[in-house]
């Protein structure tokens, strides 16, 4: 039965506020909501987004109106976002932790007076803003509720119709500025009702919301418990970030669901494996590698790879994916979805061969927020319906029909996904172009020495720069530049300069030809060796974890060598193992060097416990042949 069909007196309805609203009547009390603000009920949830919309109206939102939301994660975040939908308005995600330039831009390019904000929130990131309301974590106005600030009767009619805009989500642009994707409620209330058919929620389940508003997989993750009559839980971007919180907030909230990129998983892995409560599992994002998902199938749990981009709302194919030595693939369309894989004269490839995807359907977004040239590039009128106005997206990824099954085979353009982020190459290249000290650039995606994809820029230096600098005494400046103008995904993991880009006969850029680095240090620093057993002892780790084949000194910066969220829960993994000391993710990325870790742990010691000398020991037993450990084990529990 579709989600749509229980909704008392509506069969079609036009927003999701419909499928939501229906469990404030029929389980109050049930807990929808929590998270680091606490635990909201489906009464409470309403009520506070009633009152919040109220207080929207009386500033001027209403349909088609932009409203920000810059919010740090707590079940607050979920209030806003409703309420700004039943006010009629549309949400536009400002993630705290992009640079301040695109935060602006991107102010300014979707139109926005009013900023929904969390208390921690910057405010030097909302610089300009006519109006923004301050939330607390569980979704009231700092100041308080005005006496206005309330439905007048009891009851908000639900906001907006099926055709008005629902949200903007922008996504990195090849132009140099991101785009911004606009979505309408049609589009989200059939992805909702598909994925209830497809994975069968009931109250009884919980889902983990981990992803960023910014990544428009949150809108599955955060809607559909909701539109289900379930729960979600509201990961905070500590636990998001940290593996083992993360998997205790599951296995603590009895989750039984969870959606996530393959980088995301991995960490989950890295740090105790995936609870067995979450039975259900999504993968999507990037491709889905067979070993993870044999992983993942783990005692029995089912496993989808989901498929789509952001202009066809969240996800467009859906597949449960079998145990090896099963291929996995992009499963089948979502409902009301359809998918044609055509050649460049716009005809269907016969089946096995490769041709670029295309959707089509009631999943569509209108298309790019004041890009009309763009626009009508991407979303092509589709040949293949007869339904007025109906439009194809040309998503530039290659895919193939192999025995009846959709396989994803790569991207025809310059776009690419790392750790499950859509960036377009040619916005980074325009970023280090601009420098002064760069006379052409470009960027690509080398496999780094763990097996994940990282970025890597390629610069020719300008003319009449002093000296030749290396990599690392260029990287420092480009660095700074690239993390004023991009997220921090965005910004790449090593440098490389070259005397000239590589060309090809027709004097394009030769991809294909760009040389895969040396995953060396980058002596941004000098180099200093470790002083202690425990130094040594981390500084060998990271080279390990981060596959760099010369010595880590004290004050080499662990990102800066390349490590990402999943390196640094192997790093935290390790530490455990080898000095039995608990210590949080967050203490490594407040501590990125050497020598700074070794003396936070050293303060986070509470057995009085010399880490240096239990490193000394270690490191003096991993010396010895088995013959001898077993002698000085026998003398040690002799001592004892």
């Amino acid at each position: 039965m579709k989600v749509s069909d229980a909704v008392s007196g509506v069969t079609s309805p036009d927003t999701a506020l419909a499928l939501i609203r229906r469990w404030r009547d029929a389980s109050p009390d049930a807990v929808a909501v929590s998270g680091a603000g606490g635990v909201l009920t489906y009464r409470e949830l309403h009520d506070r987004v009633d009152r919040l919309a109220a207080l929207l109206r009386a500033r001027g939102i209403g349909p088609e109106v932009p409203v920000g939301l810059c919010l740090e994660r707590c079940p607050g975040m979920v209030v806003a976002l409703l309420a700004v939908w039943r006010a009629g308005g549309a949400y536009v995600p400002l993630d705290p932790g992009f640079p301040e330039d695109r935060l602006r831009f991107m102010r300014e390019d979707a139109g926005i007076r009013l900023v929904l904000a969390g208390q921690g929130v910057e405010s030097r990131l909302l610089d300009g803003v006519p109006d923004v309301v301050e939330l607390t974590q569980d979704g009231v106005p700092v100041a308080g509720w005005a006496s206005g600030d309330g439905p007048a009767d009891g009851e908000v009619s639900v906001g907006g119709a099926a055709g008005d805009l629902a949200y903007l989500m922008y996504t990195s642009g090849s132009t140099g500025r991101p785009k911004g994707v606009a979505v309408p409620h049609g589009a989200v209330v059939n992805l909702l009702e598909s994925f209830a058919s497809l994975l069968e929620l009931t109250p009884r389940d919980a889902w983990l919301a981990v992803t960023t508003l910014s990544f428009d997989i949150s809108v599955l993750e955060l809607l559909l418990p909701l539109a289900c009559g379930a729960r979600v839980v509201v990961a905070s971007g500590h636990e998001t970030a940290d593996g083992r919180a993360l998997r205790s907030r599951a296995v603590s909230e009895a989750v039984t669901i969870m959606q996530a990129t393959p980088a995301s998983w991995r960490i989950l892995l890295e740090s105790g494996g995936v609870p067995e409560n979450v039975a259900t599992r999504l993968c999507g994002g990037e491709a889905l590698p067979r070993d993870l998902a044999d992983a993942l199938l783990d005692g029995g749990a089912r496993l989808w790879n989901v498929y789509g981009p952001t202009e066809t709302t969240v996800w467009s194919t859906a597949g449960r994916v079998a145990p090896s030595p099963a291929p996995v693939d992009l499963g089948e369309p979502i409902g009301n979805t359809t998918v044609h894989i055509l050649g460049p004269d716009g005809r269907p490839v016969p089946p096995g061969e490769a041709g670029e995807l295309h959707i089509g359907g009631a999943g569509l977004a209108r298309g790019y927020r004041g890009m009309p040239g763009q626009t009508a590039a991407r979303f092509l009128p589709d040949p293949f319906s007869e339904a007025p106005g109906a439009r194809l997206y040309a998503t530039g990824d290659l895919a193939q029909i192999e025995n009846g099954r959709l396989r994803y085979l790569g991207r025809a353009d310059q776009q690419v996904k790392v750790r499950g982020f859509r960036i377009e190459l040619g916005e980074i290249e325009s970023v280090l172009r601009a420098a002064p000290e760069v006379a052409g650039a470009a960027v690509g995606v080398c496999d780094g020495p763990d097996g994940l994809p990282r970025l890597v820029a390629y610069v020719v230096r300008a003319a009449g720069e002093p000296g030749e600098p290396e990599e690392a005494d260029l990287w420092p400046s480009l660095r700074d530049r690239l993390r004023r103008d991009v997220p921090e995904y965005m910004v790449p993991a090593h440098l490389v300069v070259l005397d000239a880009l590589p060309l090809t006969p027709n004097g394009k850029l030769d991809r294909k030809a760009l040389p895969v680095p040396e995953w060396t240090r980058a002596r941004s620093r000098p180099y200093r060796p470790a002083s202690t057993p425990l130094e040594e002892d981390l500084a060998a780790m990271w080279g390990e974890v981060l596959g760099i084949a010369e010595p880590v000194g004290v004050d080499d910066d662990f990102f800066e060598l390349g490590g990402h969220s999943l390196t640094a829960t192997q790093i935290i993994a390790r530490i455990q193992a080898r000095f039995a000391i608990n210590v949080p993710i967050v203490v490594l990325f407040e501590n990125p060097t050497v020598a700074d870790l070794a003396a936070a742990m050293d303060r986070l010691d509470d057995d009085d416990l010399d880490l240096a000398e239990i490193a000394a020991l270690r490191d003096e037993l991993d010396g010895l042949s088995a013959e001898d450990l077993a002698v000085v084990l026998d003398e040690m529990a002799s001592d004892a």
